[in-house]
């Protein structure tokens, strides 16, 4: 019982040991060449025990028919006689060379007195020969061969034939004996030698692997030192790869990375800070305010609907940012719900500029709508009023001493470009790029038009997710012109249509969809 226990907590200690995620890259690196290296000794090892007699025997054979090709190619060589001398020699055969009717030529002895060719040539008369010389005969093959048991060296050997054909019409029979076992001080040199080659290999490739698993893993040990300083709060670190080029690409990514996030910090201040005035100046006034109506003009009607008014504003203030906040928030994590609807783009821009007239009267500004043809659009009417509202707003805020707005349509084939121009203090080449980006706001603008610098956000957030094309054109000290476009416009085929008949149509489209 307690065996069984105590197995599977073995096991599991095995896993661990054998889990990469309990051990470093180059502690694995190292486990991974060195068992390379040991599998490739083991294969050479398989080798030489189980295939070394099959590739000797081929190499044999194939050794015996070159011979016997360089003996036809030389046969009318005038020294034939030293060509096959040391063609024995080297390659320790027995060579001999007949005419047609089995008469001796040449004849060049390496294996001794046992060669099958010497106890044909001196005792049985050619008995080997003769059959040889008729398979060649007979079975029109370029070369025959005979395997043969040597029962003085109990081994096989083989003997190969081939006709070399003479230019004078005279043949030649060649004859090539060769043994095709290793013999025995051959696989013991051959064992030896394998054996120091494994010792020296055992050596070598775990010094080896040694230096490539510290080479390795030091570029990335290095950029997770690094993080975890970047991790700790370090902002100015930098990923340095070096070494190999998916490093390098990694400490691009991660310096990228780095600089991203340092921008969004950057920026969490700057809302932090923006939100922060935002929300104690009208909290400080609706205070101060509601204990004015406490202290002095609680009895008196005029002056405590005045500040009431203002407690209102303030309160309608804080709403609204809070509400941008929480849209932004919806954008930004995809939760956001697109009421698709058919609506006039006469229609959309009449009702947004009808909530302009007050700002027209009481603070002078000249907001001039420029209108083209009227077409139809389909988009979530209510988010693309609240893009036209954040645009104009901007416009309004940044438009300086000039008050001169205009919001102009223009009708491009299959779309309708919305731009919305002011001539104010512009934007600088620097933060043109970082316009639409989260919690931007501008230093040149007034505290009663100014929001948190989330408008522009929420404008590029809703655009996305209508995948319209946007952007900016500006110049500082010039003023700018943001744009977007409407897709898949519609002429309108019965005339252009009123802003109350295009106001019902929507009403009832949002209806229906509230119902469904």
């Amino acid at each position: 019982m307690k065996k069984s226990a105590d197995r599977p907590g073995f096991f599991q200690s095995v896993k661990k040991l054998f889990d990469p995620r309990n051990h470093s890259l180059s502690t694995m690196v190292w486990v991974y060449f060195t068992c390379f290296s040991l599998f490739i000794m083991l294969m050479m090892w398989v080798i030489q025990f189980f295939f070394l007699e099959t590739y000797f025997r081929s190499a044999k054979i194939r050794n015996a028919e070159d011979i016997c090709l360089e003996i036809e190619e030389n046969i009318l060589n005038p020294n034939i006689s030293d060509v096959i001398s040391s063609l024995a020699f080297k390659n320790g055969v027995c060579i001999v060379v007949t005419d047609m009717s089995g008469n001796v030529q040449f004849e060049e002895n390496n294996l001794g007195r046992f060669s099958f060719l010497y106890d044909d040539v001196y005792n049985r008369y050619g008995e080997s020969m003769y059959k040889l010389r008729t398979k060649l005969i007979k079975g029109n093959e370029e070369y025959a061969t005979e395997l043969y048991k040597n029962t003085h060296f109990n081994s096989d050997e083989l003997i190969c034939a081939s006709i070399a054909d003479a230019p004078n019409g005279f043949q030649r029979i060649v004859y090539v004996e060769t043994a095709i076992e290793p013999v025995t001080v051959t696989s013991q040199l051959f064992n030896n030698q394998l054996f120091f080659i494994t010792v020296i290999l055992i050596e070598i490739s775990f010094i080896t692997a040694i230096l490539f698993s510290r080479r390795i893993s030091r570029p990335i040990a290095n950029i997770n030192e690094t993080a975890r300083k970047f991790g700790a709060g370090d902002m100015d670190v930098e990923f340095k790869g070096t070494g190999y080029k998916e490093v390098a690409e990694l400490s691009d990514t991660l310096n990228h990375a780095k600089d991203e996030i340092s921008k969004v910090s950057n920026l969490r201040k700057d809302l932090i800070a923006n939100v922060s005035h935002d929300l104690r100046t009208p909290l400080t006034m609706i205070k101060a305010y509601a204990e004015m109506i406490r202290d002095l003009s609680g009895d008196n009607p005029v002056k405590r609907e005045e500040h009431i008014n203002i407690i209102i504003e303030e309160s309608d203030r804080l709403s609204g940012l809070v509400n941008n906040l929480l849209e932004l928030s919806k954008l930004e994590s995809s939760n956001a719900e697109l009421n698709i609807s058919e609506f006039s783009v006469h229609s959309i821009l009449d009702d947004v500029m009808m909530r302009y007239k007050i700002l027209i009267e009481r603070d002078g500004y000249n907001i001039n709508l420029i209108k083209d043809e009227d077409r139809f659009v389909k988009a979530d009417y209510e988010k693309m009023s609240q893009v036209l509202y954040n645009f104009i707003n901007n416009a309004v805020n940044y438009s300086g001493d000039s008050k001169d707005i205009e919001v102009k349509q223009t009708n491009m084939g299959s779309s309708v470009r919305i731009e919305i121009i002011d001539h104010g203090v512009g934007i600088s080449k620097e933060m043109l790029p970082v316009i639409f980006d989260r919690y931007y706001r501008g230093n040149k603008t007034q505290r009663e038009v100014v929001g948190s610098g989330i408008g522009l956000s929420i404008v590029k957030g809703i655009l996305k997710s209508h995948s319209m094309p946007f952007g900016v054109v500006s110049e500082e000290g010039k003023g700018s012109v943001f744009w977007f476009e409407f897709l898949s416009a519609d002429p309108v085929v019965s005339g252009v249509q009123t802003l109350n008949e295009t106001s019902k149509k929507r009403r009832q489209g949002k209806n229906r969809t509230e119902k469904l």
